[in-house]
């Protein structure tokens, strides 16, 4: 994942910079505004502060989120004021109001500055209440709408490299788990590499950030100028992702499976001698075939998949040929199940239209 990291940590400095410029012009601009707004020039970066997400679309959600936040606290502390004089007892019921009003659908980030906003009309404004409200409302408002204009108009973020890369380690991971696994099968037991048996969590852990990387790199394409000079099918990414979740989901059971096997003494399956070799096989053919995996409809997925299909079609042969095992059911048909599902999520359009 250090890529991965190195590409955030661009994309980090890309909105610190950004966040730095937006603050600054909103600053300038604060002094200009009409009558005593100009008095509060300070909440001007604050808004553009605010407004700066590390995608467009996320930039003007949470700028109206804050802005609709800040008017619900703002008309709070005024129904404050005109039913009764400030008091601990009633600040501490209308922020309570407030935080309860956080919790309305659709306010997202707005849901802080409810109550934030009415204690700050309350305490800072005091007896200028009606000048101060104005005043917040719209340099912060001044400074929403300059975060969102340099966030739409300097180099607009896309994230959709670091999902691209995301998706192919995770699949790099996931073959490299099946062919360590499948030399694990091959060693005289136990085994003497075993930290493929530990990855379990990290796969899942590997998954789920996948997954948010491509909700990320959708989102980053929404209202986004750029979008159209790097063209990319987002919807396949989906697809890879769902495809990716059901293998890892498959090879956690191959590994909780072949654990049990060479670990535990209490279980009611066994791996028996004679089909090693051939399961070996084939959990390595379908773990190169992930590790190759480029384009599901390129010429080095067909041929790294029929490979990886007729190794699984042996070990099926060369199982069926055996004679049953006394001790406990045999795990290897466990396993075989799931390299068959696996090569069923990773099978083309063309393989799956032939299969059928």
């Amino acid at each position: 994942m250090a890529g991965l990291s190195a590409a955030f940590a661009a994309q980090r400095l890309q909105l610190a910079a950004k966040a730095a410029i937006a603050a600054g012009i909103a600053f300038a601009v604060a002094p200009f505004m009409p009558g005593s707004a100009a008095e509060y020039p300070y909440y001007a970066p604050l808004g553009a502060l605010v407004a700066m997400y590390h995608n467009v679309a996320g930039s003007v959600r949470q700028g109206v989120q804050t802005l609709v936040g800040l008017s619900m606290g703002i008309g709070l502390a005024f129904l404050l004021v005109n039913i009764t004089d400030p008091s601990p007892l009633t600040v501490a019921v209308f922020m309570g109001v407030g935080v309860l009003l956080g919790g309305l659908p659709k306010i997202g980030s707005g849901s802080d500055w409810i109550p934030t906003a009415a204690l700050l009309v309350l305490l800072v404004g005091g007896n200028n209440a009606d000048d101060y409200s104005f005043g917040y409302l719209v340099q912060m408002g001044v400074g929403v709408v300059v975060g969102i204009a340099v966030n739409f108009l300097i180099f607009p973020p896309l994230h959709l490299e670091a999902a691209a890369a995301s998706i192919e380690e995770l699949r790099v991971a996931l073959g490299t788990q099946l062919t360590d696994m499948a030399e694990a099968v091959k060693e005289k037991w136990p085994p003497e590499h075993e930290d493929w048996s530990r990855r379990s969590d990290d796969l899942s852990a590997a998954a789920r950030s996948v997954r948010h990387l491509v909700k990320e790199a959708d989102a980053s394409r929404r209202a986004n100028p750029r979008r159209k000079l790097h063209p990319r099918d987002i919807d396949r990414d989906y697809r890879n992702l769902r495809e990716l979740e059901r293998v890892t989901f498959h090879i956690q059971d191959i590994t909780d499976v072949l654990s049990d096997v060479i670990w535990e003494s209490d279980v009611p399956y066994v791996l028996p001698q004679q089909d090693t070799d051939p399961l070996a096989h084939a959990m390595s053919a379908t773990g190169e075939l992930l590790k190759a995996y480029n384009e599901p409809d390129g010429q080095m997925h067909r041929e790294s998949y029929k490979t990886a299909l007729a190794a699984v079609e042996a070990c099926v042969a060369a199982t069926a040929e055996r004679a049953p095992d006394e001790r406990g059911v045999p795990a290897s048909e466990s396993i075989i199940l799931s390299l068959h599902r696996i090569l069923r999520a990773l099978q083309a359009p063309d393989e799956a239209q032939s299969a059928a």
